[in-house]
């Protein structure tokens, strides 16, 4: 997913376009993780950059996202640019 996301619409509220919004990359999140896995990977991971624009987007941690469209949000901005790629994901052997 490579978005941007307005958070003007003519018929709904900022605060109900967020949630939309929030509810939008869960059900992205949902459909990849239901994906099959490739061969020997143990989960699906992450990438995630998040900004303004495309141009000025910075890496954050998945965890972080609904924070991070709360904080647009407070900051009364227009739009935001939301980048979310899947890619498998390999457990680190923990040796003794």
């Amino acid at each position: 997913m490579k978005k941007t996301f307005h958070l003007t619409h003519p018929k709904l509220t900022v605060p109900r376009r967020v949630d939309a919004i929030k509810h939008e990359v869960k059900k992205y999140l949902k459909r990849e993780r239901n994906k099959t896995l490739p061969e020997n990977a143990d989960f699906w991971d992450f990438d995630c950059r998040f900004g303004l624009d495309e141009a000025s987007s910075e890496p954050v941690h998945l965890a972080e996202i609904n924070k991070k469209i709360s904080d647009v949000e407070a900051s009364q901005q227009d739009s935001f640019y939301l980048e979310i790629l899947a890619k498998p994901g390999f457990r680190s052997k923990n040796h003794e």
